[in-house]
């Protein structure tokens, strides 16, 4: 009984020391892992089904824009556009509906852009990875693509 009971003990301190040690292994794991990746669909009716997005100043993150649809690319597209917090969406994607030769990204509004995707249609990908910005605040994202943001195509990074 003696010999059980040193066992366990044996075991609990071995299992505390290895708990100490593994913790800033994990910690190099998860960092080496990559950036949080989040997987954003974009459909038909013109909305993404993630229209809320979390995140700590200066977070690695990594945003998967996924197309869902049969429409043709040229009349229904989708991007993911992150504005800086200053930014006007509403006057930003008005502007892009006419910036059809530059992807819908108006050239003299690109310093309002935080980080942009490609243009995407019905089965396609686009994948961005950029560093969350450092100031708490709230930060809108949208589709670009023509009527898509009145359409409600849009949402908010929020960084706290």
């Amino acid at each position: 009984m003696r010999s059980t009971v040193r066992l366990f003990l044996a075991l609990a301190v071995a299992c505390a020391a290895s708990t100490s040690v593994s913790a800033p292994l994990l910690a190099q794991q998860k960092a080496a892992a990559g950036p949080r990746t989040i997987e954003i669909k974009a459909t038909e009716n013109m909305k993404y089904d993630v229209t809320t997005i979390a995140a700590k100043p200066g977070e690695s993150l990594r945003v998967r824009l996924t197309g869902v649809g049969t429409m043709p690319k040229a009349v229904m597209s989708h991007n993911f556009v992150l504005l800086k917090s200053s930014a006007n969406a509403k006057a930003f994607a008005e502007k892009s509906a006419g910036a059809y030769a530059t992807g819908y990204i108006p050239p003299d509004l690109k310093p309002q852009i935080i980080i942009a995707s490609a243009l995407i249609g019905g089965g396609e990908k686009a994948e961005v990875t950029f560093k969350a910005p450092t100031a708490p605040g709230k930060y809108t994202y949208l589709c670009s693509f023509p009527g898509h943001f009145l359409a409600g195509m849009t949402g908010v990074l929020t960084v706290k």
